[in-house]
């Protein structure tokens, strides 16, 4: 596929250099447009004497050109969308390690008021669901299964089995780890609920957010991001 755009590229590059439109005005039949080779220069003259010529000559070179021009602008689109992709897979994977290095400290909340300084503290899912790219679409993770998807055609050959089973793992254990971590916030208003049972949720969300976090390391270890 890119190698069509490129000859396509080549050859309407070539068409604007080496030839020229000449557009031959027939007031008794209409208007016909006529490729021709620019080699005698009375044509040239009467191309350039004539408006409606002119006009006709100008919109079908802007045509060429806009051929010519449109693959490297998709190509440069492409290239940035690819970047900010590995940019995004990567910063998701570094928040994972912060999260599990830090998981007791980004799982609670503590209470504070103006009469009482400290009200407690509680085990809170909602940081596990933000670390996974579920709260949001800024974050670095929301839709990683799209995003990981647009960055196979980077894959050497020979690692495609690697990298579809990292692949996999990530779908399978992002949606657990979350609805885990969903499950863990009612923990308490379920009945026979209570503190001990969302921290047993919260506890089972961490083991699905390391093997997310180990699925992205093979992903960036496939593709050498």
């Amino acid at each position: 596929k890119t190698c069509t755009m490129i000859i396509i590229r080549r050859l309407c590059c070539l068409i604007l250099l080496f030839t020229t439109v000449t557009i031959q005005i027939d007031l008794s039949n209409g208007l016909s447009l006529t490729p021709k080779l620019a080699c005698k220069a009375s044509d040239t003259r009467a191309v350039s004497k004539d408006p409606a010529r002119r006009v006709l000559l100008g919109q079908a070179a802007s045509a060429i050109a806009a051929i010519c021009v449109f693959p490297q602008q998709s190509k440069a689109a492409q290239t940035s969308q690819m970047e900010k992709d590995k940019a995004n897979i990567l910063k998701g994977y570094n928040r994972l390690n912060y999260l599990l290095d830090n998981w007791e400290k980004e799982t609670t909340v503590c209470k504070t008021g103006v009469d009482n300084p400290y009200l407690g503290c509680d085990r809170t899912p909602l940081k596990v669901m933000e670390y996974l790219g579920y709260r949001s679409t800024e974050d670095p993770l929301f839709r990683a299964d799209k995003t990981l998807q647009r960055l196979e055609f980077l894959v050497p050959s020979g690692k495609e089995a690697k990298f579809q089973d990292a692949l996999d793992i990530w779908v399978e254990k992002a949606e657990e780890g979350s609805g885990m971590a969903f499950i863990s916030s009612w923990g308490e208003s379920n009945p026979g609920g209570g503190k001990d049972r969302v921290a047993l949720f919260i506890e089972r969300s961490r083991k699905d957010v390391i093997e997310c976090r180990d699925s992205l390391g093979v992903v960036i270890g496939v593709l050498g991001i």
